[in-house]
């Protein structure tokens, strides 16, 4: 049986925990396992660990492989330095000193990259919300911007314009209305001026 350090997720959903734990390589991401030594949780910001080094040291030194991930964790931790420390045969004295300088150095790192990526992690959700303050301002703008008196007097002037259009369009109909009576007038008379004629 080869074991193998792994996570296993225990979080509900969209809200992931996960448990380090050391498992036979056969069995299911979230099945059986033979010892629980840690928790993951990746939401946190920074992401936190709870680990059980002296239990993460024991199954390494017994042959568990871990994943990509747990290796992360322990690298970070400085457990696989540790390990391979060990293998070497150094005194438990320079190897603890070892440990104390590379975690000093990962802290160090680590405040750099939190400057670097401040906002990396933000809510998804908190981001949606400041997203509907900005334009909940831009559309208060836009309305104090245009106070409702101009608005109204804009849609006034539109329409007397309109009105004006309306008026202004028969006037010009009946000075043509009033050719077409006067012709009208003209034709028929000149037909009982003709008419008259004939009859004498």
């Amino acid at each position: 049986m080869s074991v193998k350090l792994r996570l296993r997720r225990i979080g509900r959903k969209k809200i992931p925990v996960y448990s380090i734990v050391a498992a036979d390589q056969r069995n299911a991401r979230d099945g059986r396992y033979i010892e629980d030594i840690g928790r993951y949780f990746p939401l946190r910001e920074p992401a936190e660990v709870h680990l059980e080094e002296d239990r993460a040291l024991y199954w390494l030194e017994n042959g568990a492989q871990p994943s990509d991930t747990v290796r992360s964790i322990l690298r970070r931790r400085g457990l696989l330095l540790h390990h391979h420390l060990k293998k070497k045969g150094e005194s438990p004295d320079e190897i603890e000193s070892a440990v104390e300088e590379f975690r000093e150095r990962i802290a160090e790192q680590d405040e750099e990259v939190k400057i670097a990526v401040g906002t990396r992690g933000k809510d998804p959700l908190e981001r949606e919300r400041e997203r509907a303050e900005e334009i909940d301002e831009e559309a208060r703008l836009r309305a104090q911007a245009t106070p409702l008196s101009d608005v109204q007097e804009e849609t006034a002037a539109e329409d007397a314009e309109a009105e004006e259009d309306e008026d202004a369009a028969p006037e010009a109909d009946e000075p043509e209305a009033a050719a077409d009576e006067e012709e009208d007038t003209d034709a028929s008379a000149d037909a009982d001026d003709e008419e008259e004629p004939e009859d004498e």
